[in-house]
């Protein structure tokens, strides 16, 4: 567990936290659950949700605290996924995070962030700032899979196209998913119904509302994006299918006249006159090459291929 005091910057304290200071803790899920308090945070601890459970963003009002989770669709290098809970006061800020990454980026804001003045509403915003900086970059470097494997398509490289396709749609609707609750999570923030945040961190809190808004449309782009590569590879399909059954047509369009010839003598009638011909076999032949470059001169000139 790690305690950080708040003011002009994060300072790591190394003595016990008393009931007056304005803090952020750092803790796991189960060190959350061998903690029966913090002090200023005695009535209010419990409804720290625990990063294990964290499956949804979401923001809950509790009368005396907010409280809620953070799920994202990036995972840590171990294969964890990004999340973790959280409770805002008007003093305190408590963080529970399982995979190290709500830590990481504490750290950085330790190291990096000065403010004139920070408290917890200051606090959480720069931290979700953080977490959704490098967001552009991951939904550009899906936008530019979806191009190759349009370009792929277009080059008639068809085969093994559902899966790739399926995997992309499903990322670009979990980041949508994402985008939309981390938002509405961040409105219920800029609410600020119980008045834990002075006005100026509300607006803070509405300028992420605006940058999730324009981030959950790229989202929805990608989402569009997907479907018109979908288009596209079922109409190459179509298209090459068309092309088949062209040829099929052709060939059928050819056998049909001497299929008739070939019915024609083979019925042998005893009165049929070029059975007993000393030509009529060359003259059957003749006939029929005549009527395939008939047939073909005919589709050429409708232009059937």
């Amino acid at each position: 567990m790690e305690t950080y005091s708040l003011g002009s910057a994060l300072e790591l304290l190394s003595r016990p936290a008393g009931p007056e200071d304005c803090t952020l803790t750092l803790l796991t899920s189960e060190e959350l659950s061998h903690t029966p308090s913090l002090p200023g945070l005695e009535t209010v601890l419990h409804h720290t949700p625990p990063a294990r459970d964290a499956r949804v963003c979401k923001a809950e009002l509790r009368g005396d605290c907010l409280c809620g989770t953070v799920f994202t669709p990036r995972k840590t290098k171990d294969g964890q996924p990004i999340a973790f809970g959280y409770l805002l006061t008007g003093r305190h800020v408590v963080l529970c995070d399982d995979c190290g990454a709500a830590r990481s980026l504490i750290a950085r804001l330790a190291k990096e962030k000065r403010w004139h003045e920070a408290g917890p509403g200051r606090v959480f915003y720069e931290l979700l700032e953080l977490l959704i900086a490098k967001d552009h970059h991951h939904l550009e470097e899906l936008e530019d899979r979806l191009g190759q494997l349009e370009d792929e398509i277009l080059a008639g490289s068809t085969d093994n196209f559902s899966a790739p396709i399926t995997a992309l749609r499903k990322q670009a609707m979990n980041w949508y998913r994402y985008h939309s609750q981390l938002g509405d999570m961040v409105c219920e923030l800029e609410e600020d119904e119980s008045g834990f945040f002075p006005e100026h961190e509300r607006r803070l809190f509405h300028l992420a509302v605006k940058r999730l808004g324009r981030l959950r449309d790229e989202d929805q782009l990608l989402r569009e994006y997907c479907l018109q590569v979908r288009e596209l590879f079922q109409a190459q399909v179509d298209i090459r299918q068309n092309r088949i059954m062209q040829i099929l047509t052709v060939v059928t369009t050819l056998c049909l006249p001497l299929s008739l010839v070939a019915g024609w003598y083979g019925m042998n009638f005893v009165g049929m006159p070029e059975l007993g011909w000393k030509y009529g076999y060359p003259a059957v032949i003749a006939v029929s090459v005549l009527i395939v470059i008939l047939c073909l001169w005919i589709m050429k000139k409708k232009k059937f291929w």
